[in-house]
C-alpha cells in the first residue's frame, strides 16, 4: 500500500491515473495533505465519497512519528522522529525575528564520517524515504500549530540535518519539489538550501533537475587538510568541487554559493588558513558562513577562541568578502550545527551509502 507522502505532484497524478481518476483529484488530495496538513481521507470533504473510500482501501498517509520535542533556552526546538528499525532522526526549528528556519535530515546517520561531526560518528543505517524527509516539515508545521496555507511559521528549509542530502538524491528530489509546489508548501527556490560535503555528481544533478540555494561544507583551504576533516575529499578533491560550484551558478536561484567553514581551534583557524581560503575560492562568487565548532561527547577538537574567530573573519571581510559567523543556537539541547546524532542502528550498512563506500575502504587499507 503506497504512502502518499512519498509522491510529488507528478508522481501522485500518475498514481491517481492508475486508479482511473482525473489529474485534478490528485491536485485536490495534494492540497489537503500538504497545505492543510490533513492525514485523514474522510476529512478531505471536496473529494467524492467513492474516491475517499477507494483511498482508504488502497493508500496510506504515514509521516514519521514524533518521539520527543525539546525546547532550548533560546527558543530553538529539536524534534526526534521515529523512522523504524530502531532508527530516529532529528529536525531543528530555529525561530528568528524575520523568519523561521527548519533544519531537516535526509539519512539515518551519515556515511561520510567528517571528523568534527556527531552525526558521522553515529555511523550510517539507511537513506530516508521522500515521505520521511517531507514528513519532518509536515509534522513540524502541525506541531507549531499553524497549517502551511495560513501565515507561515516556517519560511525557510535547510537540508543540513543528519546525513548527506546528495547521497540520497532520488528521495531528496520529490521532497524538494513538494517544498516548491504552490499546492503543497509554496516555498521559493531561494528559501530552500541544500548543504553538501561535496558530492560532485549530485551538485550537477541538482543544478539540472531542481536548482535551489547551495551550501558547500568546505572546512579546509587545501586538499591535505580537507582529506583529514572531510574524507569525501579523497574522492572529489577541491579542484573538482569548485568546478561543480561554478557550473551550479549557471542555474542557481542565487548568484553566489555559500561556503560553510567550521572553525576548529588550532586546526583550520589561523591567519594563513584564512588567506589560503581566499585564494582557493577567488574564482567563485561566494559568501562564507563561519561556524564555531560545537563540541560533542567523544570529540577531540575544541571551539576556537573568540579573538581567533574575530581575526579570521576580519581577514575575509578586508578582502571584500561577505562573511558571517553563525550564532550557536540550541547548544543546550545538542541541536547546534554538527551536534545532531539521533539514534542509528545497524551501522554496518554505512558502507553501502550511495557510492561513498570508498570512505571505509580507504580507512581499512
Amino acid at each position: 500500500m503506497p504512502n502518499l507522502m512519498d509522491f510529488d505532484a507528478e508522481g501522485l497524478s500518475a498514481w491517481f491515473s492508475e486508479l482511473g481518476e482525473k489529474p485534478f483529484r490528485a491536485t485536490q488530495t495534494l492540497r489537503w495533505l500538504h497545505r492543510a496538513g490533513c492525514a485523514d481521507f474522510q476529512e478531505m470533504t471536496d473529494l467524492a465519497a467513492s474516491l475517499r473510500e477507494k483511498l482508504l482501501a488502497r493508500a496510506a498517509i504515514i509521516p514519521p512519528a514524533l518521539i520527543s520535542d525539546r525546547v532550548s533556552g533560546d527558543g530553538s526546538r529539536k524534534f526526534l522522529f521515529d523512522v523504524g528499525g530502531g532508527n530516529a532522526v532529528e529536525a531543528v526549528f530555529i525561530p528568528e525575528n524575520a523568519r523561521g528556519t527548519l533544519c531537516v535530515s535526509t539519512q539515518a546517520g551519515c556515511a561520510l564520517e567528517c571528523a568534527f561531526c556527531a552525526t558521522g560518528k553515529q555511523g550510517f543505517s539507511r537513506n530516508l524515504s521522500a515521505a520521511e524527509i517531507i514528513g519532518q516539515l509536515w509534522q513540524v508545521n502541525r506541531l507549531l500549530g499553524r497549517a502551511p496555507k495560513e501565515e507561515r511559521i516556517i519560511s525557510n528549509v535547510v537540508l543540513m540535518g543528519m546525513g548527506e542530502p546528495l547521497a540520497n538524491f532520488d528521495n531528496l528530489l520529490p521532497a524538494l519539489r513538494l517544498m516548491l509546489d504552490d499546492n503543497a508548501y509554496g516555498l521559493s527556490r531561494r528559501r530552500i538550501t541544500v548543504s553538501t560535503a561535496g558530492v560532485v555528481p549530485g551538485i550537477y544533478r541538482l543544478r539540472d533537475e531542481c536548482p535551489v540555494a547551495l551550501a558547500v561544507s568546505l572546512h579546509a583551504p587545501d586538499d591535505a587538510l580537507r582529506d583529514t576533516l572531510v574524507p569525501l575529499n579523497r574522492k572529489y578533491p577541491l579542484k573538482d568541487l569548485l568546478a561543480a560550484c561554478l557550473a551550479y551558478l549557471e542555474k542557481a536561484p542565487r548568484d553566489f554559493v555559500t561556503f560553510e567553514y567550521a572553525l576548529i581551534d588550532g586546526v583550520n583557524d589561523s591567519d594563513a588558513h584564512a588567506r589560503a581560503l581566499l585564494a582557493l575560492t577567488r574564482p567563485i562568487p561566494c559568501k562564507f558562513n563561519l561556524i564555531p565548532f560545537n563540541p560533542f561527547p567523544g570529540s577531540r577538537y575544541r571551539r576556537p577562541r573568540a579573538e581567533r574567530m574575530r581575526r579570521f573573519t576580519e581577514i575575509l571581510l578586508a578582502a571584500g568578502k561577505v562573511a558571517t559567523t553563525r550564532k550557536t543556537r540550541g547548544g543546550d539541547i545538542a541541536a547546534a550545527c554538527g551536534q545532531l546524532a539521533g539514534q542509528v542502528q545497524d551501522r554496518r550498512a554505512r558502507s553501502d551509502a550511495c557510492g561513498v563506500s570508498f570512505v571505509l575502504e580507504e580507512q581499512a587499507s
